[in-house]
């Protein structure tokens, strides 16, 4: 098993980053432009767009990682960053369940069957989930992994994600290039690296491409633009489509 960087290792590795790379927005604007393109359904169409993007802020983080020789120390099934809270638009939520709607018959009807048992399973523990997500990210981080809530796609036997190939933002921008006991016997590892700053071209693009939609009269199913202003966590937004 990888043992990767100290802190101060990790630090130096992101200041490089800060000081010389400079993301590729370009890269996100010519996926919405592709698509904009098509002759496809508007629902498509957003479908595309929402995982075209997604893949590109994937990529970006590997271009980095490559830029200044860095090797993430996340492995399959250690599933401890699939105990943050998640939180997204209601935007991305719609977009997310339409992808889900999209896979083959099999892993959505184990998906939605994993998801319809998750809150019965994990009631008591969500109605102690903190619901004031305007207090400081930091104690709200703290509040919930204390609960040791999973993710609501988390098959917790195998400790792999059911929608991993269309994972929100969060989940793909939290990466681990130190030790993994690190995540193990911390609740939050100081060590560990969030690449957020993606997320602002990745939606700016994603509400451009939703914005020429709308001039054009059909957002599908997409409420615009007031699903861009709505957050709520991930769990919240499954149940919220199963009722």
């Amino acid at each position: 098993m990888l043992k990767g960087l100290n802190y101060e290792q990790v630090r130096k590795k992101c200041d490089e980053i800060s000081e010389t790379y400079d993301i590729n927005e370009d890269l996100f604007y010519e996926v919405i432009e592709d698509w904009d393109e098509t002759e496809k359904p508007i629902n498509d169409k957003l479908k595309g767009v929402f995982q075209g993007l997604l893949k590109i802020v994937s990529n970006e983080i590997s271009t980095m990682e490559d830029k200044v020789s860095l090797q993430p120390t996340c492995q399959m099934g250690c599933a401890f960053c699939c105990y943050f809270p998640i939180i997204i638009t209601k935007l991305e939520a719609k977009l997310l369940q339409m992808s889900m709607n999209n896979f083959d018959s099999e892993q959505k009807e184990k998906l939605y069957h994993h998801i319809d048992q998750y809150f019965s399973k994990y009631k008591h523990i969500l109605e102690q989930v903190p619901d004031n997500m305007e207090e400081d990210i930091h104690d709200v981080k703290l509040a919930y992994k204390k609960l040791q809530l999973p993710c609501v796609m988390l098959d917790t036997k195998t400790n792999q994600c059911m929608a991993y190939e269309i994972r929100p933002i969060p989940c793909r921008t939290y990466m681990s290039y130190s030790d993994p006991l690190l995540c193990k016997e911390n609740l939050l590892p100081k060590e560990t690296v969030s690449f957020e700053f993606l997320y602002e071209p990745y939606i700016s693009a994603l509400n451009e491409f939703i914005r020429w939609a709308y001039e054009d009269g059909d957002t599908g199913e997409i409420t615009y633009p007031n699903d861009l202003y709505q957050t709520d966590y991930l769990f919240n937004w499954m149940n919220k489509s199963l009722t």
